[in-house]
């Protein structure tokens, strides 16, 4: 797991009702494989390996949102991303419920992105 100091600074700073569950997730995320790293980019924590693989929406107050920027292109199937364009898809998180229900099929999105990459 590799942990920016930006990210936890960020991340002190952050006031959000979603802020537990967007630190669920990035556990989950950065558990995915060691060699996710994190970034801040577009003011917001941001996940890559070979590029950018995920960045969360901070605004949102009612759900933790995970836009996958080329997540349509990502291989195999993955009913964990929503979305019907030709680029992003996104998983969101209503609660820490949602994430812990969650978890192995992101991590299987993320596993799968370091895969097309490797």
């Amino acid at each position: 797991m590799q942990e920016s100091d930006d990210v936890i600074a960020w991340f002190a700073e952050y006031d959000n009702p979603m802020k537990d569950v967007l630190l669920a997730v990035r556990r989950v995320v950065l558990a995915s494989d060691a060699r996710v790293a994190e970034c801040i980019k577009w003011k917001s924590p941001t996940f890559t390996f070979s590029g950018n693989i995920a960045s969360f929406n901070p605004r949102s107050k009612k759900h933790a949102s995970l836009m996958f920027h080329t997540g349509a292109k990502i291989p195999g199937d993955h009913p964990v991303l929503e979305g019907g364009g030709n680029t992003a898809r996104y998983v969101t998180f209503a609660d820490l419920d949602e994430v812990d229900t969650k978890a192995e099929d992101l991590q299987r999105v993320i596993e799968a992105w370091i895969e097309s990459k490797g």
